[in-house]
């Protein structure tokens, strides 16, 4: 896995926490990029102007396949960060290349 992300980053924790826990439960390595505007310029999600933002995070396959597993936080009921909703998005997004 590879996650984009500036250690200044509002969302940098979270993302961090959910992709170290994937990394050790799936066994799957993570490497983290700092800044790395291409890279999510090139595999990430942008906003309708092409705006990329960070922290993003990816998977790539053995194909050399990036696949996009989180993008952005997926917020709560009353709109706070849930760490938990996306881990279990993430590896739901993982599980289904993994078992494919």
């Amino acid at each position: 896995m590879v996650l984009v992300t500036d250690k200044d980053h509002a969302l940098h924790k979270h993302f961090s926490e959910i992709s170290e826990k994937l990394s050790k439960e799936l066994n799957i390595p993570l490497e983290y990029k700092w800044g790395d505007y291409v890279y999510v310029s090139q595999y990430g999600d942008s906003d309708e102007l092409g705006i990329t933002w960070l922290p993003q995070l990816f998977a790539e396959l053995e194909d050399g396949t990036v696949i996009k597993v989180l993008t952005q936080p997926n917020l709560s009921e009353a709109g706070y960060l849930d760490q938990e909703r996306d881990y279990k998005a993430s590896l739901e997004t993982l599980k289904n290349y993994l078992s494919g």
